[in-house]
């Protein structure tokens, strides 16, 4: 059986920075636009494609940003070199750049999932955060993406954020949960450097609070799972049939293609990125160049360490047997299973079971933290 192929595709434009986000992203212009796309088709024909493509991913920047016809004309490219329509195509969509005309084209295209970054449902929490839609524009937007008919729409939601209750929290969770959506990924706002919030943070204008958040993270594993959202990742929970494909295939150290400026990829034997730079990037494009930042062969130990320490973040866990049966000329087994059972004594690793290494209540907690614990153990 062959492992599946990923592909994601970075669309970097934005209309504004919202203060959280540290991804690239450049401001549109029709030069800009018309350059990206040429150079999405000359960088697909550069990847040595060895078999078809499973899943797609877009993400941003804001691919809604795009107008129809630039939709449309990047995906039929995106297509061609999948060898069809993929099993699973996800597009991110800002709610203040849904429209019916934007949805027929993804729709046509063969678009399966799309992913609302709502964050908040709040007006004051949406302001804080530099985000430029508003509730109303949240509401339509879900409206319009189901109208469409799309298999599955996800809702992100961020938690944690300057100044937001618990209660203001719960609340979110509950309307979001009223929406019923087939997805919602809900993640701890995190203070990346070179953004304004990190900048809030340096100067004690907003505060961490690690003890809240973790309250904040429980409340929403119980609330969501009293909903029917079955939590498959620490921060991802999903109706039956509908768990991100594309994300589950990355998490377990598959192959993805990574196309368009700063986006990442893993295949045919090499990890790296491109530039986070439109221009830049083209240059390399057409030079024949890409993937070419941190560039790192892998090896089987580093792949085997990744599918632990992600494969960690799943609820079902490692099964442990078939990670050494898939990396078996690694080394360190030994020092692995004596670092998991330090951590079932801890109560971070679930007891009674050496064949499979599943997280805790408490150990999901802490998954940046184990993960960190467990790098170097295997080898070479």
């Amino acid at each position: 059986m062959r492992s599946p192929l990923g592909l994601y595709v970075h669309v970097p434009f934005c209309a504004s920075t919202c203060d959280f986000c540290a991804f690239y992203q450049t401001t549109p212009t029709r030069e800009g636009v018309v350059g990206y796309l040429d150079t999405v088709g000359l960088e697909l024909a550069l990847v040595n494609w060895r078999r078809p493509v499973d899943t797609v991913f877009w993400g941003g920047g804001t691919p809604g940003l795009l107008a129809p016809d630039d939709l449309r004309r990047m995906g039929e490219t995106v297509r061609a070199a999948c060898g069809g329509v993929p099993a699973e195509w996800s597009v991110e969509l800002a709610p203040a750049s849904v429209t019916d005309a934007r949805l027929a084209v993804l729709k046509e295209l063969g678009v399966t999932r799309v992913s609302l970054g709502v964050q908040s449902f709040s007006p004051e929490l949406l302001d804080a955060l530099g985000r430029q839609h508003t509730r109303e524009q949240v509401y339509r937007a879900y409206e319009r993406v189901r109208e469409a008919g799309f298999s599955s729409v996800n809702l992100d939601l961020m938690f944690a954020l300057p100044g937001q209750a618990a209660a203001a929290w719960t609340e979110d969770l509950r309307e979001a949960v009223r929406l019923k959506p087939d997805h919602i990924s809900t993640y701890c706002l995190t203070f990346e450097e070179d953004t304004k919030l990190w900048v809030k943070l340096s100067k004690g204008q907003v505060k961490l609070d690690t003890e809240h958040e973790a309250r904040l993270y429980e409340r929403t594993w119980d609330a969501l799972a009293e909903a029917g959202y079955g939590q498959y990742e620490v921060s991802n929970f999903a109706r039956p049939g509908h768990v991100c494909a594309h994300n589950l295939n990355t998490w377990h150290m598959h192959e993805w293609v990574g196309i368009g400026p700063s986006a990442a990829g893993q295949h045919g034997g090499w990890r790296g990125a491109n530039p986070s730079d439109l221009i830049k990037w083209g240059e390399n494009v057409r030079r024949g160049v890409r993937m070419n930042e941190d560039a790192t062969r892998l090896t089987s130990a580093l792949l085997a360490e990744d599918a632990l320490i992600f494969g960690l973040r799943l609820n079902p866990g490692v099964d442990l047997g078939a990670l050494r049966t898939r990396f078996s000329g690694v080394a360190g087994w030994a020092d692995l299973d004596e670092a998991l059972g330090r951590m079932r004594e801890q109560g971070l690793v679930e007891a009674g079971d050496v064949a499979t290494a599943r997280l805790t209540r408490a150990g999901r907690l802490l998954a940046d933290a184990v993960g960190a614990e467990l790098m170097g153990v295997l080898s070479e």
